[in-house]
């Protein structure tokens, strides 16, 4: 296989632009793209001509346009390219085509800011994002917009944000003395996910509905000797990752790293850097791609954050930077950090902007399924808190204590013994329980979820940093001594926002109390961190970015409460159709067969022993007795919610219908312990983790 070959063959991306398009279109398209001019929409019919030639000469049909509306997915609608021409029809892409397409915009979530009788709403070409072509479709990236212009997208606002931090940064460089056509986030999303038998996951039903197991006692060996991370992976996991990187690659998706995860069945996926736009688009083709891969080897890839009590659930590591089109990094704190003035300003505008929206910054990742990792010692806390580590930590702690910082010079390893080569060591160690972690020359945000879109957390990040940039742009404008200026300004806001750096365990007990008396905020489910999005504060600086207008704000913090109390309701109808139907009926039918037993050992001799079969058809009745009584009780909380009022049915859902259904798990996975397994009627923990 000749990987750069065909890397990228399914992308009409600059190569192929540079080759099908004529020469001054071609500088004009890479204008926009590279340097966010003003899409020239004279060359939109040429483009689309070329474009769709190169779809045909690949075998593409049709074209769709391809747009992540506020489900959290994406979305296609499939044209076909053929137009009639007399008797015979030709295949053609209109420069409109290209540009705009209209779709339904009353059948997505809107959060109340359209009619359901309103229904038209438009897709428009994203040209930063190249066009690629998947199973005969030409897939043309796009945003997605009401008829009255509300985004009805995840991509519009975070382009919108990327246009904000790129505005207000380049601001920040010419304080001293630096030019640049465009300043750019960029994002490297790793991806954690589980494989599973698609033969085993067809027999679960609360799998099948909910990407979870809603009950599941634990196998006896899960992830306590700690060999499967990293560990040598499986014929047929290794040939589904084979698969999986050759497809990713053919979409230009540079997938580089790949590897067993912490927990049985659980792996991990990790991409280059690319442009935060470009990230996010390749990271839903990513995860769709995995799962149609996985189907192709008999097997299945759950992306829910916890599809398995007892072992480590997956997330997404959000690697987040920025940097200039000429390659000048902006968190690239340099050789001497303590004299790097525009670095120090920039750490001190990240920092105030995490601290000052840590609200929102933890709403940004909140999800019903993300609420069972935070906080269990397997992700970050739910509390936002910064980590720089000792040397970078250090150089902090001495600005705000006014002390004099004493570098420590570059470092070197080794084992120790004359034939191990020296190797330069990181100048800080990771922290896996910080939820915002300096590494080097980025910060590693690493509270998103796996099946999360990466847009979210980076819209709120580039949105809060620009803010930052633009309020100490506005202070530090005309100043005569930039130098002096500046570091006043990181002074001040490094005092006032240390509270939000911690370099210590995040899982250790003593922070929980500690973040308290910080002030921090810790929001520990979606319905009670979403809330904090209506809050003025938190609503402005979208609108003052120009990121969202106060009803999109407003809509989006709606639609997440929304997808929460539906996605708990559903889980909570799936386990009661599971235990009604299924659980409450095999265990009576092993206990009937028990009682069989015991009466058929009786009439042989009543001094035959049935002491054991008494225990189990009593723990086993007084079991099917609880869940009775548990199912009684959670359809009654259910058929009291009201869905339509968001923030209430929010509330319920996690503080009633919750801890319920874990009532209900409890008493169900104390009685698959004592079933026959000849009588349970799901595959075990044991049956899904090891059938691969």
């Amino acid at each position: 296989m000749n990987v750069p070959q065909m890397f990228g063959e399914n992308v009409f991306n600059d190569a192929v632009q540079k080759e099908t398009l004529p020469k001054e279109v071609y500088k004009a398209l890479r204008a926009t793209i590279e340097s966010g001019k003003q899409l020239d929409v004279s060359i939109a019919g040429t483009v689309a001509a070329a474009m769709k030639d190169w779809a045909v000469s690949k075998g593409a049909t049709h074209y769709t346009h391809w747009f992540q509306p506020l489900t959290g997915l994406t979305a296609e609608k499939h044209d076909s390219f053929i137009e009639p021409e007399g008797d015979r029809v030709i295949m053609r892409l209109t420069g409109k085509s290209l540009i705009v397409g209209e779709s339904d915009a009353s059948s997505f979530p809107s959060g109340g800011s359209r009619a359901t009788f309103m229904a038209r709403g438009y897709t428009a070409w994203d040209p930063t994002s190249p066009a690629f072509i998947k199973e005969g479709t030409l897939y043309i990236p796009t945003v997605f917009v009401s008829y009255t212009g509300e985004t009805l997208d995840k991509k519009s606002p975070l382009l919108r944000s990327m246009n904000a931090l790129d505005k207000q940064a380049k601001r920040i460089l010419a304080l001293f003395g630096r030019t640049c056509k465009k300043v750019s986030t960029t994002v490297g999303p790793e991806q954690e996910y589980f494989l599973i038998s698609e033969e085993m996951y067809q027999k679960r039903k609360d799998l099948r509905l909910t990407g979870r197991t809603l009950f599941g006692a634990p196998v006896s060996r899960g992830q306590e000797l700690e060999d499967h991370y990293y560990g040598v992976l499986k014929p047929r996991i290794a040939e589904f990752m084979a698969d999986l990187d050759r497809e990713l690659w053919s979409y230009g998706v540079p997938s580089k790293t790949k590897h067993n995860e912490v927990a049985p069945a659980q792996h991990e996926m990790a991409p280059v850097f690319s442009s935060t736009n470009t990230a996010v688009d390749m990271n839903m083709l990513t995860m769709e791609v995995m799962r149609k891969v996985a189907k192709k080897h008999g097997l299945i890839c759950l992306l829910h954050e916890k599809p398995f009590r007892g072992i480590n659930g997956s997330g997404k590591h959000n690697n987040w930077s920025v940097s200039t089109d000429d390659g000048f990094n902006l968190l690239d704190p340099g050789p001497s950090p303590e004299k790097n003035t525009l670095f120090k300003l920039v750490l001190a505008a990240v920092i105030k902007a995490v601290d000052d929206y840590q609200g929102i910054l933890r709403a940004s990742v909140a999800s019903a399924g993300n609420d069972h990792r935070l906080g269990a010692n397997e992700a970050p806390p739910a509390i936002i808190s910064v980590y720089l580590g000792d040397h970078l930590g250090a150089l902090v702690d001495c600005i705000v204590k006014g002390e004099d910082y004493v570098p420590v010079g570059s470092l070197e390893g080794s084992i120790g013994v004359p034939e191990s080569p020296i190797f330069p060591k990181d100048a800080t160690d990771r922290n896996r329980t910080s939820p915002f972690a300096f590494t080097g020359n980025k910060f590693e945000f690493r509270m998103l979820g796996s099946q999360a879109n990466v847009s979210d957390p980076n819209i709120v990040i580039n949105t809060i940093v620009a803010d930052a940039f633009e309020q100490f742009a506005d202070e530090l404008e005309g100043k005569e001594d930039i130098e002096s200026a500046a570091n006043a300004v990181i002074e001040r806001e490094l005092k006032a926002h240390h509270r939000i750096i911690f370099n210590l365990d995040g899982y250790g007990p003593e922070w929980e109390p500690e973040a308290l008396r910080r002030g921090l905020l810790n929001n520990k489910n979606t319905a009670d961190a979403v809330p904090v999005c209506f809050e003025d504060k938190n609503i402005r600086v979208f609108v003052k970015q120009g990121v969202y207008t106060r009803a999109e704000a407003i809509a989006r913090a709606n639609i997440q409460l929304e997808n929460y109390t539906k996605i708990i309701n559903i889980e909570a109808l799936t386990l009661l159709e599971m235990a009604k139907q299924d659980i409450i009926p095999a265990v009576s039918d092993y206990v009937a067969d028990l009682c069989a037993n015991v009466a058929a050992k009786q009439a042989v001799n009543d001094s035959i022993p049935c002491n054991t079969e008494r225990d189990l058809i009593m723990r086993l009745s007084e079991g099917n007795d609880k869940l009775s009584v548990l199912i009684t009780k959670l359809e009654d909380i259910l058929g009291s919610i009201v869905m339509e009022e968001v923030i209430p049915a929010s509330q319920a859902m996690a503080h009633k219908v919750i801890p319920v259904m874990e009532e209900m798990r409890s008493v169900i996975d104390d009685m698959e312990r004592i079933t026959s397994s000849e009588y349970w009627p799901y595959p075990t923990y044991f049956d899904l983790l090891y059938s691969v």
